[in-house]
């Protein structure tokens, strides 16, 4: 098989190399931008090297390992590409020569800049300026992240990696004064979430320490940015530094200027299409009715955590409480909450406990708008559902209720029919 025929149109002008690259956000980007028809390009380096060189292609994205082939392999290479030996967006121009960038420094100073200005009301240069900036990992993205500090806000820009005199073990000894924290590692991606290349707490003792910034895009909030959240500190993960990256990319396939509005525009594309929505309420509440309505109404998988507990274990969670008793029961729904919390673009009912665990809230809340759906005690029944029938619903309501409230991100009073509800969430969440 020739170079550039695997998994991929060999005719499309634009597309992405790299490898693996399993499933990517690219087509869907790029086709919204206006450079398409977009193609995968999963090659090794032996291919990926006749096919930057020969194939027959307009523009193209680099991802990792080839961004150093690809600035290699360019003709002509912007400053950036220069400095950092790397590149992420080639085109060829009139003259047939390979043109090389680097818009992954533009994508990241894209999204520094919008993060300074409406999470912290201040400009990247008013912050950083004199002031240190670390960033995590000392790869590719790293190179990038450290180029935009440096040269677009000013910033003194320490490198934490897993050996060296700075690493994660010294991090907080050497970097107390840190105003802005960024991870450039691959710790927390889709699927080993919501992991944290450093714990929680070592972010609460960073005291000047003004954001968090991530360069992964899945899921929408990695393990560091959830930590950030509970402490309160301004966050934000990858997907703005994605399309941005990719707006840049696609000026130069298109050899026209684009509006810096897209980008927003786009994430909120993409976050529509592929964030969860996650049902919780009380048993019995019409969480799976609900779902399967909503389901149908999007064109989205549904997924019964029970459901897929039941199909899994051979038993339902009935018959697992009252055979194994409820802990065991928590201990296994923790571990499908954590398999399907942390996909994309699913409708998911939660049995009514799940909110006991607290661990689930971030394994939901990652990737998901948590939806509580409040009906009347009254209209609940306790038929086969042991916990209700054991406490009595009241009691049940009562040690759950403030959770469910807690949790969820929209509250909505049931409209006595599945569709109905299921309709009322689609307007409430503009899907």
């Amino acid at each position: 098989m020739a170079a550039g025929e695997k998994n991929a149109a060999p005719a499309a002008p634009y597309g992405l190399v790299g490898h693996p690259l399993g499933h990517s956000w690219s087509p869907l980007i790029h086709e919204r931008l206006g450079s398409a028809p977009y193609a995968l390009h999963d090659l090794d380096a032996d291919e990926a090297r006749e096919f930057i060189a020969l194939g027959q292609w307009r523009g193209l994205n680099v991802t990792i390992p080839h961004k150093r082939l690809a600035a290699e392999l360019a003709d002509v290479r912007s400053p950036a590409v220069g400095r950092l030996g790397a590149a992420n967006a080639l085109v060829r121009d009139d003259d047939g020569r390979i043109v090389a960038e680097n818009t992954d420094v533009l994508g990241f100073a894209w999204m520094l800049s919008r993060f300074c200005r409406e999470r912290l009301g201040s400009s990247p240069r008013d912050l950083l300026e004199g002031r240190e900036a670390l960033v995590l990992g000392s790869g590719g993205a790293s190179a990038a992240v450290r180029d935009a500090l440096e040269n677009v806000a000013g910033a003194r820009v320490g490198i934490i990696s897993r050996t060296g005199d700075d690493t994660y073990e010294t991090l907080v000894e050497r970097h107390r004064d840190a105003v802005l924290l960024v991870n450039t590692t691959p710790v927390g991606m889709f699927p080993r979430c919501p992991q944290s290349p450093v714990p929680e707490q070592d972010l609460a003792e960073l005291p000047r320490l003004r954001g968090v910034l991530d360069v992964v895009y899945n899921p929408e909030r990695t393990g560091i940015c959830l930590a950030a959240e509970r402490l309160g500190i301004p966050c934000e993960s990858g997907l703005a530094m994605l399309v941005a990256q990719a707006l840049y990319a696609s000026e130069l396939f298109q050899g026209r200027d684009l509006d810096d509005s897209l980008v927003a525009d786009v994430e909120r594309a993409i976050r529509a299409q592929t964030g969860n929505v996650v049902l919780i309420g009380m048993p019995g509440a019409g969480k799976s009715s609900c779902g399967r309505s909503l389901a149908h109404a999007l064109g989205r998988p549904f997924v019964d955590i029970d459901d897929a507990i039941e199909a899994e274990q051979g038993r339902g969670p009935a018959q697992i409480i009252l055979e194994d008793g409820e802990d065991a029961f928590r201990a296994i729904e923790t571990e499908a909450t954590a398999r399907y919390g942390a996909r994309s673009g699913l409708v998911i009912a939660c049995g009514g406990g799940v909110v006991t665990r607290p661990e689930n809230y971030d394994l939901l809340h990652q990737n998901g708008t948590i939806v509580l759906l409040d009906r009347p005690l009254s209209e609940l029944s306790s038929e086969g559902r042991p916990v209700s029938q054991s406490r009595g619903i009241e009691r049940v309501a009562a040690e759950r209720m403030g959770l469910y409230r807690s949790w969820a991100d929209v509250t909505l009073p049931c409209t006595g029919s599945a569709s109905g509800d299921a309709e009322k969430i689609r307007a409430l969440l503009g899907l």
